[in-house]
């Protein structure tokens, strides 16, 4: 399964959420998550374009492996994500198991996350509200498909941005801006 998505800063949420609203998109429960990003023992993520994360989402955990990213407009990688058990005391676990095997922890991303969906045609979106630690607010619309599928998810996605008035896409990743900015504070 691929992973569409196209994120945006925004500077008015509250626009945002009334055209969310006025289009009948479903809002879900706001939930803070904290995401560990690990680095490889072996082979260096940033060349690959790959990422290991294990997310806390409220009490529930995941762990996300995501392939590098394809050359197209929206950000385009498979992605794998499995459940684990819940609780703050396993998520640390596991983070303590994976450095025990190598693995370094990279980057600690913090947000509260507002979901909605959005069912449009054959599609069914996911847009985010992220008000993101360190960076601001960001919209992300999303949609998972097959590879068949991607020319016209993206093209969706693409329609749907322009309906919520959502321009100049980002295609760096909440860990990817961090680190930049990191880069450039060091740098000064």
């Amino acid at each position: 399964m691929l992973e569409i998505e196209q994120k945006f800063r925004i500077h008015d949420k509250d626009k945002l959420i009334d055209q969310l609203a006025h289009l009948g998109a479903m809002r879900g429960e706001p939930v803070e998550q904290h995401d560990y990003y690990f680095a490889h023992p072996v082979r260096n993520f940033a060349e690959t374009d790959e990422a290991l994360r294990i997310r806390r989402n409220g009490t529930d955990n995941r762990i996300t492996y995501k392939g590098p990213k394809r050359a197209t407009v929206s950000k385009v990688r498979q992605e794998i994500e499995l459940g684990f058990e819940s609780g703050e005391s396993t998520f640390e676990q596991l983070a303590e198991m994976l450095e025990l095997l190598g693995f370094e922890q990279v980057r600690t991303v913090k947000k509260r996350r507002t979901p909605y969906t959005y069912p449009h045609h054959q599609h069914s979106f996911e847009i985010t509200i992220d008000e993101v630690q360190e960076l601001g607010t960001f919209a992300e619309i999303e949609l998972l498909a097959e590879e068949d599928q991607l020319a016209q998810a993206e093209a969706a996605i693409i329609e749907l941005a322009k309906t919520l008035g959502l321009s100049n896409q980002i295609r760096l990743s909440y860990l990817g801006m961090l680190m930049d900015r990191e880069t450039e504070s060091a740098s000064e």
